[in-house]
């Protein structure tokens, strides 16, 4: 077992029925653009096989292309998904995904032993891994034990117009244009993607979702 400290990034999504979503971009203290520890948005969505579930944490926002190509993830920093399925906002399972080499490799979702800032890894619940995408080659992805896995650069998903937004602020606007303007046009994230049959996830209709990123300690 590997014993990891969260230091960056978190977000958080509720999801009942099928999707919502939370962001920062960036707007955590101590972050900058192509850290590792930083978590763009999580999205959690039910996946095209509807017996399934897919949780998706974007890292290292506003790349441009140039950027992108040079972007990785790192060794010393997990991603952890965190799941609550009865209502008390602790985590009752987790999925944990660590860079090693060329891949991505995957655990849980399991019961983890510890819950909070501090996580251990229980290398016997592995469940699959993936070779990492590379920039501009096709998507590589891994099917294992019901699951798939994906791990790598992605046009960044988030929609926001960010000019509006401080106009409304500076009171010179009342609202949002339709269309307005993506301020995230052509840039890109790290994007880790697990799709999880319902049936490893508990039986609540309801489950709060949220992401870390943690640091080996």
């Amino acid at each position: 077992m590997k014993k990891t400290k969260m230091i960056l990034g978190l977000s958080l999504a509720v999801i009942s029925g099928l999707i919502l979503v939370a962001a920062d971009h960036i707007d955590v203290p101590g972050t900058m653009s192509g850290d590792a520890g930083d978590i763009t948005d999580v999205y959690t969505f039910q996946g095209q096989d509807t017996n399934n579930l897919v949780f998706t944490v974007n890292t290292q926002g506003l790349l441009s292309p140039n950027a992108t190509a040079m972007a990785t993830f790192k060794e010393n920093v997990m991603v952890e998904i965190n799941i609550d399925n009865t209502g008390d906002n602790v985590e009752d399972l987790v999925i944990q995904a660590i860079k090693r080499g060329d891949k991505m490799y995957f655990f849980g979702p399991y019961a983890p032993t510890a819950t909070g800032t501090s996580s251990m890894i229980k290398t016997s619940a592995a469940s699959g891994e993936v070779a990492i995408s590379t920039y501009g080659a096709a998507p590589t992805m891994a099917t294992k034990n019901g699951m798939k896995f994906f791990a790598g650069p992605r046009d960044d998903p988030f929609f926001f117009d960010l000019g509006q937004f401080k106009s409304i602020l500076a009171g010179t606007a009342t609202g949002f244009n339709n269309p307005g303007t993506d301020t995230f046009a052509g840039t890109n994230v790290l994007s880790i993607v697990v799709e999880v049959p319902k049936t490893m996830l508990g039986t609540s209709s309801t489950l709060n979702v949220w992401a870390e990123t943690k640091k080996k300690q």
